[in-house]
């Protein structure tokens, strides 16, 4: 059986989009860079650790899976996570614009027996932002709970002038990384 350890709606949706059934099992793990840890190293911990969180939760044997994300924005190496408030958003806002920015997102599949992973990186190119845009879209709530500062999926779509990557991936779970991992875990849609 699989799980998905995430609370995150839109990775419940993308990963409804492979066929595949799952559950999905909460989990609260500490998302902390620490010092001397590559923005990639990090999101693939934090995903990892994700997916052992849920494993640890479960009492399903050994032909329990869980899925572990992690997804984050990246500009000259500073990890970009969720806006607190209006104002961190509107400055997360402020420096993406006209520029181009990473977006990583790690996937791990853990079982008792192994564990796999794959690491999906995107490039993603703003538009130039006025104020008036920014505190627009601000106003729009949709920022909030999204790494960057944005949804690629909603109107945040507006800002982006490129993407070179993953649509999916941006969005917080890359369905080709993910659909191989599930494929050599022997998880098939149904």
């Amino acid at each position: 059986m699989l799980h998905l350890a995430s609370q995150s709606p839109r990775r419940r949706q993308l990963l409804e989009q492979l066929g595949v059934e799952f559950a999905v099992v909460d989990v609260e793990v500490t998302e902390q860079r620490a010092a001397a840890e590559s923005p990639s190293t990090y999101v693939s911990r934090v995903a990892r650790d994700k997916a052992r969180a849920g494993l640890a939760r479960l009492d399903a044997g050994q032909d329990a899976w869980v899925l572990g994300a992690d997804t984050e924005v990246v500009l000259d190496d500073e990890v970009f996570g969720k806006p607190r408030d209006a104002e961190a958003a509107a400055a997360m806002l402020r420096r993406l614009s006209g520029r181009t920015h990473e977006v990583i997102s790690a996937v791990w599949l853990v079982g008792a027996q192994r564990e796999q992973s794959s690491v999906c990186v995107s490039q993603v190119r703003f538009a130039t932002l006025d104020e008036p845009t920014i505190a627009a879209y601000v106003a729009t709530g949709e920022p909030f709970g999204k790494a960057g500062g944005y949804a690629i999926q909603g109107r945040g779509a507006a800002l982006i002038e490129h993407l070179q990557g993953s649509y999916s991936g941006v969005m917080g779970l890359p369905l080709f990384e993910t659909a191989q991992l599930l494929r050599h875990g022997g998880i098939a849609p149904r």
